[in-house]
């Protein structure tokens, strides 16, 4: 794991964030769905939505939302979001294998995480708190980021650990994307996320990893 390569500022205490750099592989697009099976099975063997709330991760994350400014129960991490559908007994959304792969990622740690498309990213990055009257155009459509956690670069807001933004969104195109993991710190470790990365890229080779780096 080495330096990021960009400036990244904090605003917000108790966050350390993961990046990986990754280029999308030819011809493994279509190996993905045995792996979002897996990880969604796994997810309810592993957990119970009665007491997803006390879950480690999920309840750190929670604390750091409400420092924020953000109630968690309004605005879910999206690893929350996700879990809960999950163990609802929804599949594993399939949208394209860099966001599947992140998804999965997310899953099995309980972390909230984005992929970005790396052209569309304009470095210096800061982690902070959405001011009042902010938004942006997320994924969901416009969104107002007043007192949610959120990583802006130079253009603006670019992701948030709720819904992800539009402008740096993944296409069919995207060929190389940014993954950041948002981790609570102390309860999550970039090196863990890593090591889980690095595994379901060995059952899922879908992507290069040409950087990891924490913040």
């Amino acid at each position: 794991m080495r330096s990021f390569p960009f400036e990244v500022r904090f605003e917000l205490d108790g966050w350390k964030l993961f990046w990986a750099l990754l280029e999308l592989e030819s011809g493994h697009t279509d190996s993905l769905l045995p792996l979002t099976r897996e990880v969604a099975n796994r997810v309810r063997r592993e957990m119970r939505i009665e007491t997803l709330s006390e879950h480690p991760t999920v309840a750190g994350l929670r604390r750091l939302f409400r420092a924020a400014g953000c109630d968690p129960t309004r605005y879910r991490p999206s690893s929350e979001a996700l879990l809960r559908r999950l163990l609802k007994g929804e599949e594993m959304p399939t949208i394209h294998p860099l966001v599947d792969l992140n998804n999965c990622l997310s899953a099995s740690l309980a972390v909230p995480c984005c992929v970005m498309a790396e052209e569309m990213l304009s470095p210096p990055f800061i982690f902070r708190a959405g001011t009042p009257g902010e938004s942006y155009e997320s994924l969901r459509g416009p969104f107002n980021l007043e007192g949610k956690p959120l990583l802006a670069d130079a253009q603006g807001p670019c992701d948030a650990p709720i819904t992800g933004g539009q402008r740096v969104k993944v296409t069919p195109d995207t060929r190389r994307a940014w993954l950041v993991a948002y981790l609570p710190a102390g309860v999550v470790e970039p090196e863990v996320v890593e090591q889980h990365l690095m595994e379901l890229l060995a059952s899922a080779p879908v992507a290069r990893v040409h950087l990891t780096a924490a913040t």
